[in-house]
């Protein structure tokens, strides 16, 4: 199968979220079955390092038209992993700081998913799935739609959409449509394509032109169902339920690995928990906590806004301080959270470390040296980070919602079974009531070991995953 997967940003090479990870991981894990043909293709941005542009070999460049506009593409190309990158080149649209947030995202977007759609008569491949992602390439539907009628190599492609965040959806005015994007109005904007409130939604768009649907967790497809999870597409949703399922995403397990990672302070495996010890106590000394190996370290890393319930946080934060606890927290957002975290490291020397930024090397310490990791989320398509906690055997306490719900089976004390501590109510008290539950297991080694130990041997791979995926396309194409 010839798969090409369109996507706003690829580990490794660029990086500001989940999609990044999905986009790096899913993909190696679909050229590994036998016969595929798998290939990647994303902005080449500025922020792209040297390291990887010095890998890259020029294929060709060209021209097509955006609605009234001749624009340049260039095409560079890398060999990894069994899969073929491609990286689209106008430093008009690419050239810029950070990835998004810029004035003409709507255009820059329509370029690229513009591009996706050009490249294969340009490079002489017949791709049988184009799998999107999100709102920035939402338009390859459309785009498709239009470009079968005239190019041999895309007669029998179909595209598969995958929804990472409803919650950020390409909405513009609809004077856009035909200016900008380049399609016809009066076949564009309805109900039954991008019309939204007399507005044009992108993603509307993709969920009624593609030919399947995905979510990042089947639970979070079943949530997509009610008002408060769906933003305004619930009833999109509801209308094209017949090709929609939910997909937990997976990690890169070799990646993710405390027996092989280099980058924590000591290795160590499910049934060998010495290197954790290691790990905890290189944490409380790079942040100036109290080294202690029985105290507790909560660790978070999270953006930090309402819908990822630090509102939570914060209502039950003293009375969590009143356990034999540490807090560690890396990341940055509303201003609010910021602060609060900032002043309970002043009320808390030696016991809370409010870490306002983003590092990856903070993070791999965290994930390693942390014994427990809260992710209240209000929403939370899939999450990762709860993933990447168990395989260092950090046990995760989390909200029932979303991939969360599907990726942490609570802990059964009289059974002896699940990976982590849930909760269900969007409240502080049941919060609370699930990190007492959690410390109260952490008193006990024996039981601890065992939610360690489970957690670092649970399948967090992609190969059911990826396998789901070849399903859909298989049944699409027939």
């Amino acid at each position: 199968m010839k798969i090409f997967f369109a996507s706003s940003e690829v580990a490794p090479f660029i990086k500001t979220g989940g999609l990044a990870d999905v986009a790096g991981s899913l993909p190696p894990a679909l050229a590994a079955k036998p016969g595929n043909d798998v290939r990647v293709i994303l902005p080449l941005y500025s922020g792209i390092s040297d390291t990887w542009r010095s890998q890259m070999t020029f294929v060709k460049y060209f021209y097509f038209h955006l609605g009234w506009r001749s624009c340049y593409c260039g095409l560079f190309q890398l060999e990894r992993n069994n899969v073929t990158y491609y990286f689209v080149d106008n430093e008009t649209y690419f050239k810029r700081n950070g990835l998004y947030g810029h004035f003409d995202d709507g255009e820059r977007y329509a370029y690229f998913s513009k591009a996706v759609v050009e490249i294969p008569a340009q490079i002489g491949w017949s791709p049988d799935i184009i799998h999107c992602n999100d709102w920035q390439t939402a338009l390859i539907p459309l785009y498709l739609r239009e470009a079968k009628k005239g190019v041999p190599e895309l007669s029998g492609t179909k595209t598969v959409y995958t929804i990472h965040n409803i919650e950020y959806q390409g909405r513009y005015g609809n004077s856009i449509l035909s200016d900008v994007f380049g399609l016809d109005y009066n076949t564009y904007f309805n109900e039954s394509m991008l019309s939204f409130y007399n507005d044009v939604n992108l993603m509307k768009g993709a969920i009624y032109a593609s030919d399947f649907v995905t979510t990042v967790s089947p639970n979070y497809a079943k949530e997509l169902s009610y008002a408060f999870y769906a933003h305004g597409l619930e009833g999109v949703i509801a209308e094209n339920q017949h090709k929609i399922r939910g997909i937990l995403n997976g990690i890169d397990v070799d990646g993710f690995n405390a027996e092989k990672d280099t980058k924590i302070p000591a290795n160590f495996s499910s049934t060998d928990f010495a290197g954790k010890a290691k790990c905890k106590e290189e944490l409380q000394k790079q942040l100036g906590l109290n080294v202690d190996p029985d105290v507790a370290i909560i660790g978070g890393i999270s953006r930090l806004v309402s819908h990822k319930g630090f509102d939570l946080v914060v209502n039950a934060f003293d009375r969590i301080m009143e356990h034999n606890v540490q807090f560690v927290i890396l990341g940055t957002g509303e201003y609010g959270f910021e602060e609060f975290f900032r002043n309970a490291q002043a009320r808390y020397p030696g016991r809370v470390s409010a870490n306002i930024t983003y590092s990856a090397p903070l993070s791999s310490a965290i994930y390693a040296g942390a014994d427990l990791f809260l992710m209240p989320s209000i929403a939370e398509p899939c999450g990762l980070s709860q993933m990447i906690a168990m395989r260092y055997g950090t046990v995760p306490i989390v909200r029932l919602t979303g991939g969360l719900k599907d990726s942490v089976p609570a802990y059964e004390p009289e059974e002896d079974t699940g990976l982590g501590f849930t909760f269900g109510n969007i409240n502080a008290e049941d919060m609370l009531d699930a990190v007492d539950r959690a410390l109260a297991a952490y008193a006990d080694k024996d039981v601890w070991a065992g939610l360690m130990k489970r957690g670092m041997e649970a399948d967090f791979s992609w190969n059911k995953s990826a396998e789901e995926y070849m399903d859909i396309y298989r049944s699409i194409l027939e």
